[in-house]
C-alpha cells in the first residue's frame, strides 16, 4: 500500500498513521524527518537544503521531492509507505506525481480525514499538558481529575502558545487555501477515501479508513 494522509490540523492523522503503520507493516514518511537526516549525513540534497534552511527560507519542491524519491528507494518502501506532511501544496502533488511517475512509482490511495473548521477549534483549543509528568488532557474529551490539576498531583496545566483560537484559525485558514485543494486534485486521479470524522473517536476513524482502503 502507497498512501498519503491528508487533514487539517486537530483531525487526529497522526493517531491514524500509527494505526495504519502497524497495520500495514510499512514505513511512515516524515518530510520534516527527511530533511534532518539528509543534513545530518551531509548527502547532496542535504547540503542543498542546508542552505535555505541556515538562512531562513523555504526548502524548494524539487528539493522536497528529491528527497522523497531517495527515501522511497530504500529496502524499507518497497512493500509500501505513508507519506506523512507531503504535499502540502497542488504545486508540490504535481512535481511528486512527475518524479513518482518516472520511476515507475503510483500512489494507491490518498486519505483525507475530513473535519468541520468548529470542531476542530474545540478539539485544539482544548488540549491542556502537565510541565511536570508530561500528561496531556482534553477539556471536554479527556478532562484532568480536577480543575487545572494533573493526576500525578501538579497544579497549573498548560495550553501550548500555538493552540489558542486566533492561532488555530489562522493555521485552519492557511491548509484550506494551501492543502484542502489537493482533495479536489486527487479525487480527479480516483485515489482519494474521504473520511467524515465529525463527532467521531480516533476508533470509529480507523474503522472507516479500514473499511474505504479494504483492509
Amino acid at each position: 500500500m502507497k498512501m498519503i494522509l491528508l487533514g487539517p490540523p486537530g483531525a487526529g492523522k497522526g493517531t491514524q498513521a500509527k494505526k495504519l503503520i502497524e497495520m500495514l507493516g510499512v514505513p511512515q514518511i516524515s518530510t520534516g524527518d527527511m530533511l534532518r537526516s539528509a543534513v545530518a549525513n551531509k548527502t547532496a540534497l542535504g547540503l542543498e537544503a542546508r542552505k535555505y534552511m541556515d538562512s531562513g527560507q523555504l526548502v524548494p519542491d524539487e528539493v522536497v521531492v528529491g528527497l522523497v524519491i531517495e527515501r522511497l528507494k530504500e529496502d524499507d518502501c518497497q512493500k509500501g509507505f505513508m507519506l506523512d506532511g507531503f504535499p502540502r501544496t497542488v504545486a508540490q502533488a504535481e512535481s511528486l506525481e512527475k518524479s513518482l511517475n518516472q520511476n515507475g512509482v503510483g500512489i494507491d490511495a490518498v486519505v483525507a480525514i475530513l473535519v468541520d473548521d468548529e470542531e476542530l477549534v474545540g478539539r485544539i483549543t482544548g488540549r491542556r499538558s502537565c510541565n511536570s509528568c508530561g500528561a496531556i488532557y482534553h477539556l471536554q474529551f479527556s478532562p484532568p481529575p480536577a480543575t487545572d490539576e494533573c493526576s500525578c498531583g501538579a497544579k497549573g496545566l498548560i495550553q501550548r502558545a500555538d493552540d489558542n483560537e486566533i492561532t488555530v484559525r489562522q493555521r485552519l485558514g492557511a491548509y484550506h487555501a494551501q492543502t484542502a485543494p489537493l482533495i479536489e486534485f486527487y479525487k480527479i486521479r480516483g485515489v482519494l477515501k474521504s473520511i467524515e470524522a465529525n463527532a467521531k473517536s480516533p476508533s470509529e476513524v480507523f474503522e472507516l479508513i479500514k473499511e474505504e482502503l479494504k483492509l
